[in-house]
Order: structure tokens, then C-alpha cells, then sequence
């Protein structure tokens, strides 16, 4: 995935390497529409090419992923061609995906990236989820570490709910704290107007955004800015709001969750317990995990498994 000559094609080249080593046959352009099987163990494949084909064998690996990252070719049918075989797939969704949110001021953010801020996520009035990290605003929403994990672990119910976020933009600093930093600011910027004197706090693109949600005259000079008006600048700085209205689409989703469920594999051979002779690896199965390069390596452990019980 990630070589270190930054070439993905290096890492298809190495796969077709060994598998012309290993007289491995490939073929493609060719549609699987079937596993054929008899007496509870796989026989054969069902493709079609330019005409229907029928290829013997004794054992099948099922990895044709999720749906997310659709130009792969994952786009769920190796899901179908399993729960014809009596195989259960649980409900599935993007996941490791950025959110939509409904506030017209996000947009204006495009591109602007944060660091070491808090996020947390509530549901009504109870918090679902807190974080420490980076965040990036994006055309639609939000992204970025701290985002795509709460994708994540955030239970779908709540997604149904209603979801609201706030971004704590200076954590380390209590209200207090932040408060005595503002006035130290304004004391340096007291003959200036407020939209002005913001640029040692907030990044350039913020500031508009700040000072339109804090409902302060951008115009009005600093030594005139009221003490109130000070705290509504405060509650905007820690606790920057926003509405999550959903997820981002499988075109966006770095892996799907949900799919075919593990008490139907055994987990020793990742051999399917309902038809033998067939084996199920990665995202075909309901196993996910945060971000980090934790999926590719349950795709990685699970694809060897799989090939190494063949027998």
C-alpha cells in the first residue's frame, strides 16, 4: 500500500512476480456469477467471460472486499454470491469516513486543516464520543483523524438520533486561561478593530467564521468590545459548533462496516463453516478497525490464513 518507492504499481508488480513464479493462472475480464457446490463443498466456479464457464476446484477465497473504494471493483456482489450459499451478511455502512454536516459556514473552512484541538460528539445531551487530534473542514463537512474514528465507534444508532459537534479550538488553556490570553491580545490591538486583532489566535481563514458566530461587529474597535461580548468570543473558541446531518458516501469510505458474520468462519483456517472448501478473507467479513493500518493488516492476516490452510 504504501511502498517506499510512494509506486502502488510497485506492489502490484512484486503480487504478479510471485505469482508467475508459482504458475499462477490468471484470468481476466471474466464475471463470477456462482460457486457450485455439492454435498456442502465447493466443486466449482460459475464466470462468464464471453460465454458461460464452468472451473472446477476444490476450494474458493472470497476476497472481494466491501463496497467501499468502488474503483477497486468492490461493490458488494461477492456478498450476494455468499448469502445464496446460506452465508448471513449483517448491515453494512461507510465507515472511516468523513461527515456531512448543516451549517452554510463549514464550506467556507474548505481545506483548512487543525491541529491539537478536542472534538467531541453528543447525542441529544449525552456525549458519544471525545477526542484529541486533528481535524480537517472539507466542501461537505469534516474529516481527518479525530472525525474518521468517531465514524468509526460511534454506534449507528445514534446516526439515526441526531448528532451534534463541538470543536474545543485551544484545549490546553482553561476558559480562564483563554480569557486572560484574549485580553492580552486586545491589549496589543486596542486602537484596531476587532476583525483585526484576532491573528495571533486563529488561523486567517477562521476569523471571519469566529467573529460571525460570536456576534461581535467586525468593525467595532477592541477597546470597545464589552466584557460580554468577550465571553460570547470565549464559548465560540471552546466550544465551536456544529450539526452532523450523516457519513460520507462508499466513494469516500476508507472500509466498509458490516458483512459476512465471523461466527459463520472458522477463525482458525478462515475456513467457512457452512460450505467447505471455502474461505472467506478481509472485508468480506464483519471486521473492522480505526484508522492506523489496522484493516490492512486484519486483510493481510486473514488473506494469508486463508491461503496457507488450503488443503
Amino acid at each position: 500500500m504504501f511502498p517506499q518507492s510512494d509506486h502502488a504499481s510497485d506492489v502490484t508488480k512484486t503480487l504478479e512476480r510471485a505469482m508467475h513464479r508459482a504458475d499462477v493462472k490468471i484470468v481476466l475480464g471474466a464475471e463470477v456469477t456462482g460457486i457450485r457446490t455439492e454435498d456442502g463443498r465447493v466443486t466449482g466456479l460459475r464466470y462468464r467471460r464471453n460465454d458461460e464457464i464452468i472451473f472446477p476446484c476444490d476450494a474458493v477465497i472470497m476476497a472481494t472486499g466491501g463496497v467501499s473504494y468502488p474503483s477497486t471493483g468492490s461493490d458488494g456482489s461477492g456478498w450476494e454470491l455468499l448469502k445464496k450459499l446460506g452465508h448471513t451478511c449483517t448491515d453494512t455502512r461507510p465507515s472511516l469516513v468523513g461527515f456531512l454536516t448543516a451549517e452554510d459556514y463549514i464550506p467556507r473552512l474548505q481545506g483548512l486543516s487543525l491541529k491539537n484541538i478536542r472534538f467531541t460528539v453528543q447525542a441529544r445531551t449525552k456525549k458519544v464520543y471525545e477526542e484529541f487530534g486533528e481535524l480537517l473542514f472539507t466542501h461537505q463537512g469534516i474529516s481527518g483523524p479525530v472525525v474518521l474514528t468517531a465514524s468509526s465507534v460511534i454506534p449507528d444508532r445514534y446516526f439515526s438520533s441526531g448528532l451534534t459537534f463541538e470543536i474545543d479550538l485551544k484545549p490546553s488553556l482553561t476558559e480562564e486561561q483563554l480569557d486572560l490570553r484574549i485580553q492580552r491580545d486586545f491589549a496589543e490591538n486596542v486602537n484596531r478593530r476587532f476583525k483585526n486583532a484576532l491573528g495571533k489566535l486563529l488561523p486567517s481563514k477562521m476569523i471571519p467564521v469566529v467573529i460571525q458566530l460570536s456576534g461581535i461587529d467586525p468593525e467595532k474597535k477592541v477597546n470597545a468590545v464589552t466584557k460580554q461580548e468577550r465571553r460570547c468570543l470565549l464559548t465560540v473558541l471552546k466550544h465551536f459548533p456544529g450539526t452532523i446531518t450523516g457519513t460520507g458516501g462508499w466513494n469516500e469510505a476508507i472500509i466498509t462496516r458490516g458483512g459476512i458474520r465471523v461466527s459463520e468462519v472458522n477463525p482458525s483456517t478462515m475456513e467457512s463453516r457452512i460450505v467447505h472448501g471455502l474461505y472467506l478473507c478481509g472485508e468480506m467479513l464483519d471486521l473492522d478497525a480505526l484508522t492506523g493500518g489496522f484493516n490492512l493488516q486484519i486483510a493481510w492476516s486473514t488473506g494469508h490464513l486463508a491461503g496457507a490452510s488450503i488443503h
